[in-house]
């Protein structure tokens, strides 16, 4: 009808000024009385900071870590969040609602140096927190109860002892969301990579199964005691999930729907999410920066708009036999359509077997989802041995899916490595892809198709044009030479977190395995495995590896590193048509031959120190377009030239 057209256009382009809105100016901003203010620029300066603990302590190698909502600052009232690290981790462990007392040095957090590979600086941000405290103890004042915390704590734990630490995990996820729940790092990669990080966050998956199941159970209950029951259902949801930005859209969408359906009208759903998503930003406009929202609105408008009429379409193309298919088929193509640009904006990349994973393991999940919410109570009141019992069943349906999406993740090209487009790129994708997944006129779609071929075209030169990339964090240097879509890597590091640093910078600019690794660490390395994961040739210094001599080269096609003075340790890049010479250390400045001046002009000088201004007069000046010298605090450094 077209005044219900007029409406949701209204409600549409209300949406998307809150959405701008909160992406532009939601940034959170520390208060007057935060942490942050009692640091000048990167000094590092101890205090004794009072507060309670804003969750559970987590554990890593060596520590462990939490945010911590601080309450006073040597012995003044303040009131704002920092990071607080362990080493090593107290025992008992301390747990959300405590509240302590810790001395230590308050500092910045590490950024990550490059846009594209977050750090410290850029997770805790979102977090509404500007500092870390590191201590290697801390006083605890008074444990606070947090009921809610203790009973999420309590049954993670039950099924963690009952199914297995991988299992326990999976099942406890099904529960409360991986947000709430320590995942392990494979688990989750290989759910990532597979396509089914739905299935692990707290969505409107889970609340459609435990809804679901609600009002099936309820069907024959008079109007009353079904919304009672319905009601019910959505505390429960938000008590065990939280109130994350994914759990209060579904929740409000899940009872709005509800009411409607109740009130025997239709239910139209896309004014339901509209309605929805406007309020939630109205109320808390930071949620349009939060991916849990953007994820989770995206989905939600595909199921809506796209899914019924692709399930038709597709009924009327199956044959007969397979038509039952076609839900299973329609849902996680319309997700998966509607999440294609948020993927590619923020991750660079997209699973290229989402839809078969889906398709299988839908059988698996509500079983699983209803199982394990069921189980709840169970884990509470009961004991150990009689609990095991019943954690049995679904430890084995657990099992099959962990095989499943680990199987799947490991398929070959599992994940499409895209690198991280422009945002004009992602806009074009937006205009090329909604005349198809929406109701619109056929021109409409055939008008589409040349934004979505020029944004293939402007991520294609993008990802095949010549390029150094140079990031540095607190004397660790990383440089990646890409060219018509193949890289290397010279690296000063060798530790593991240079080399996850050094896989993590490589993945966000769209390239799974490097051709070859230059390991410049005079203590070696103890990640030998890690690099030759990254890299199919990798050389490295105090591990058994010849280094390059005099006259000899490392090459692959379009890069090319040799020597560029006798001694010192300076090299010479070759990017495609580019030139750089390359600085380490001092030294290899002063250690370069004067032969090595006479050489033409580099189009780009790389320092892994600051120059003094003697040294950089004395520097050839013609043809030089880029100099990058290190500085004080982390940074990057990115040059590219269009590929032909």
């Amino acid at each position: 009808m077209p005044h219900v057209r007029w409406v949701h256009g209204m409600a549409f382009g209300l949406l998307v000024a809150l959405m701008l809105k909160g992406i532009l100016w939601g940034q959170p901003a520390p208060g007057a009385r935060d942490p942050v203010h009692l640091l000048v620029s990167t000094e590092r300066r101890p205090v004794e900071l009072v507060g309670r603990l804003v969750r559970d302590l987590r554990r890593f190698d060596g520590g462990c870590s939490g945010l911590l909502a601080v309450e006073t600052i040597d012995g003044v009232d303040a009131m704002g969040r920092t990071q607080l690290v362990l080493r090593p981790c107290p025992t008992p462990l301390p747990l959300q609602a405590w509240r302590v007392s810790v001395q230590g040095l308050l500092q910045h957090p590490a950024p990550g140096g490059h846009p594209l590979v977050i750090g410290s600086a850029e997770r805790l941000n979102r977090q509404a927190s500007w500092t870390e405290l590191r201590a290697d103890s801390l006083s605890v004042l008074h444990r606070f109860k947090a009921p809610l915390a203790d009973g999420r704590r309590r049954i993670q734990q039950r099924l963690i002892s009952a199914a297995g630490a991988e299992r326990g995990a999976l099942l406890s996820a099904l529960v409360f969301g991986s947000a709430q729940v320590t995942v392990p790092d494979s688990l989750r990669e290989s759910v990532r990579v597979a396509g089914l990080s739905h299935a692990l966050a707290a969505s409107g998956f889970h609340l459609s199964v435990l809804l679901g199941a609600t009002l099936a159970i309820s069907h024959r209950a008079g109007r009353g005691l079904r919304l009672v029951l319905a009601a019910s259902a959505l505390l429960l949801f938000v008590l065990l999930a939280g109130p994350q930005p994914s759990v209060v859209r579904a929740v409000l969408m899940g009872g709005s729907a509800l009411l409607i359906r109740e009130a025997d009208q239709r239910s139209h759903g896309l004014g339901v999410l509209l309605t929805t998503l406007v309020l939630m930003l109205l109320i808390q406009p930071a949620w349009a920066r939060s991916l849990g929202f953007q994820f989770s609105a995206a989905a939600t408008a595909g199921l809506v708009i796209t899914a019924p009429r692709l399930e038709e379409r597709l009924s009327a193309l199956m044959p007969s036999c397979l038509r039952r298919l076609a839900p299973a088929l329609a849902v996680p193509l319309a997700a998966m359509a509607w999440t294609l640009p948020l993927q590619l904006l923020h991750f660079g990349s997209t699973p290229l077997y989402a839809l078969p994973a889906n398709v299988l393991a839908a059988p698996l999940l509500t079983p699983l989802t209803l199982g394990s919410i069921a189980l709840v109570p169970a884990a509470l009141t009961l004991p150990a041995p009689l609990f095991s019992w019943l954690v049995w069943p679904l430890q084995q349906l657990a099992q099959v899916l962990i095989v499943l999406v680990t199987t799947i993740s490991h398929w070959p090209a599992a994940q499409l490595l895209t690198g991280h487009p422009q945002p004009l790129v992602v806009v074009l994708v937006c205009v090329g892809l909604l005349p198809w997944l929406m109701p619109l006129p056929h021109v409409w779609r055939l008008g589409a198709v040349p934004a979505l071929l020029l944004a293939v075209g402007l991520q294609f030169a993008q990802q095949f044009g010549d390029g150094v990339i140079a990031v540095h964090r607190y004397g660790r240097h990383w440089l990646l030479a890409r060219h018509r879509g193949r890289a290397a890597l010279v690296t000063n590091a060798g530790d593991g977190s240079s080399c996850s640093r050094a896989r993590r910078l490589a993945t966000a600019h769209g390239h799974r395995r490097l051709d070859w690794v230059v390991v410049r660490d005079p203590r070696g390395t103890d990640a030998l495995s890690c690099w030759r994961d990254l890299a199919h040739h990798v050389q490295l210094s105090h591990q058994g590896e010849v280094e390059l001599s005099q006259g000899q080269r490392l090459v692959s096609p379009g890069l090319e590193l040799s020597w560029l003075g006798d001694r010192g340790g300076s090299l010479h890049l070759n990017v495609g048509s580019q030139h750089w010479w390359l600085f380490p250390r001092p030294q290899a400045l002063w250690g370069l031959a004067p032969s090595a001046w006479v050489r033409p002009s580099p189009d780009g000088i790389w320092f892994g120190f600051t120059p003094s201004p003697r040294q950089l007069s004395a520097l050839p000046r013609r043809g030089v377009t880029s100099i990058w010298m290190a500085t004080s605090q982390p940074g990057h450094f990115t040059t590219r030239r269009a590929g032909i």
